[in-house]
């Protein structure tokens, strides 16, 4: 059995002038994954991302997701939610694995989980996404470098998984509600999406 959930891989490949490389970018539920010498690029609100690599390939990706709101119905909520949240972790750490990377050299850096959706039911989903990234991978052994977790600015987050750098802005004012918008939407669409059964991790 699989989840109802389809995997996301990002889509968005353009040209960066910035920094003059290929860079992709994430939206919420997406990931992405490269073995080229590239850029890839997301911004955070209350969402989490794991920029994680082989530390000696360079074979690296990251992933933008968030733990749906567990709501008062439902067997074991709560256990339904972390569904999403180690679906989103094993559908990248897969996908690097079968890119050619070695478990034994998967590193990361992790990223997000602000208090910036106003209202939310229950306890901060920002710091239950960032709690949670921090025990998944503690529980693979997947060593955390750094981590920008919390606080109540959303973020945007450049990370080149060639060289392992990542870059963070914290975004003080937005010029518009493009971001709580887009993860309101996605909070609600994971509340409407029921999940089952388990992922094979390869």
């Amino acid at each position: 059995m699989s989840y109802v959930l389809e995997k996301h891989f990002a889509t968005n490949v353009y040209y960066d002038r910035t920094f003059d490389c290929d860079a992709a970018k994430i939206l919420p539920g997406e990931y992405y994954h490269t073995c080229k010498d590239m850029l890839i690029v997301t911004v955070l609100g209350s969402c989490v991302s794991a920029c994680i690599r082989d530390r000696v390939t360079g074979i690296g990706g990251m992933n933008h997701f968030m733990l749906p709101d567990s709501g008062p119905d439902g067997d074991s909520p709560v256990s339904a939610s972390m569904r999403y949240g180690t679906y989103a972790m094993e559908i990248l750490i897969n996908d690097l694995l079968k890119a050619g990377a070695r478990r034994e050299n998967l590193e990361a850096k992790v990223f997000g989980g602000g208090n910036v959706l106003r209202g939310f039911v229950a306890m901060n989903v920002g710091a239950r996404n960032a709690q949670f990234v921090r025990e998944y991978l503690r529980a693979e052994n997947i060593r955390i470098l750094a981590e920008d977790l919390n606080d109540i600015y959303p973020r945007k987050v450049y990370f080149f998984p060639r060289s392992g750098k990542v870059l963070v802005k914290k975004l003080k004012q937005l010029n518009n509600n493009t971001l709580v918008n887009r993860e309101q939407d996605y909070a609600n669409q994971l509340s409407a999406t029921p999940v089952a059964g388990a992922v094979e991790l390869f």
